[in-house]
């Protein structure tokens, strides 16, 4: 399938929508950006991969003020590969609550579900190096 322009805007909004909630502590509406079989890879920072949003949630709860206070979300790229599969890669930033700010990449699989578009897979990385041509 060709992905329409306006499956790539619904994928920027998805992409953009995951901070709005994260940030506003909306956890019960992780339906909406991910699928029910979701792995969210944090294997980067030592968490491993969580299953499902309940998973999402519970360690969302569980960082308590070690979450960042601002998820800002830039650079979105969508690709779809010969066999279909839909990536979307993204910068992020997050903003602490003392004010200290990191970088990470996010490389997401979506799958066009029946209420439209949603992350399969997720996996952060943490940006930490600059570049070294």
């Amino acid at each position: 399938m060709a992905l329409s322009a306006e499956d790539k805007l619904a994928i920027h909004e998805l992409v953009a929508l995951h901070g709005h909630l994260m940030d506003a502590g909306e956890l019960d509406r992780m339906d909406e950006l991910f699928t029910v079989d979701v792995v969210y890879d944090l294997t980067a920072f030592g968490a491993g991969e969580l299953h499902g949003g309940a998973a999402i949630k519970e360690a969302a709860l569980a960082l308590g003020d070690g979450n960042p206070v601002g998820h800002h979300v830039t650079n979105v790229y969508v690709t779809e590969g010969p066999d279909g599969t839909v990536r979307a890669t993204s910068k992020g930033i997050g903003v602490t609550s003392n004010g200290s700010v990191g970088s990470v990449v996010y490389e997401d699989i979506v799958r066009r579900e029946v209420a439209g578009w949603r992350i399969a897979y997720r996996k952060v990385t943490p940006r930490r190096v600059p570049l070294r041509p």
